[in-house]
């Protein structure tokens, strides 16, 4: 094993807080879902940090199956914040995925075959509830 990169962040003040990158690139504000705040909040960060390492994952599984990905592939992430009284707090996410011009079953395939090798796929796999589809 060889690591290949560390993101690494510092955060205060939680959902209304602030959160930094060491390396300064990231400087954000953070405000709690469905609120008023002007920052953004986790569930949009995971959403945005999961579609893009997924369109990657999907550049991989399309190479591997010999076909280019479409240059206007999209991936549409939908991350839930969700409680219950028995469970307290939980996540569930859907990924809509856009493969213009590629037949739907191939398109599907290639999303399958992303789910099986995205680290954040494999990061929630079993952990929370994820539906990957074409669309």
């Amino acid at each position: 094993m060889s690591t290949l990169y560390t993101g690494k962040t510092h955060t205060t003040g939680g959902r209304n807080g602030q959160s930094r990158s060491d390396d300064q690139r990231l400087d954000i504000k953070l405000s709690a879902p469905g609120s008023n705040g002007a920052g953004t909040n986790p569930e949009q960060l995971f959403a945005a940090g999961w579609s893009a390492c997924f369109i990657g994952a999907m550049g991989r599984a399309a190479q591997e199956a010999g076909i280019a990905l479409p240059p206007d592939t999209t991936v549409a992430a939908e991350v839930d914040l969700n409680m219950d009284t028995e469970r307290g707090y939980f996540l569930a996410a859907r990924l809509n995925v856009s493969l213009p011009g590629l037949d739907p079953a191939v398109a599907q395939s290639v999303v399958e075959r992303a789910h099986q090798l995205c680290p954040y796929s494999k990061a929630t796999r079993g952990n929370i509830n994820a539906t990957v589809r074409a669309v």
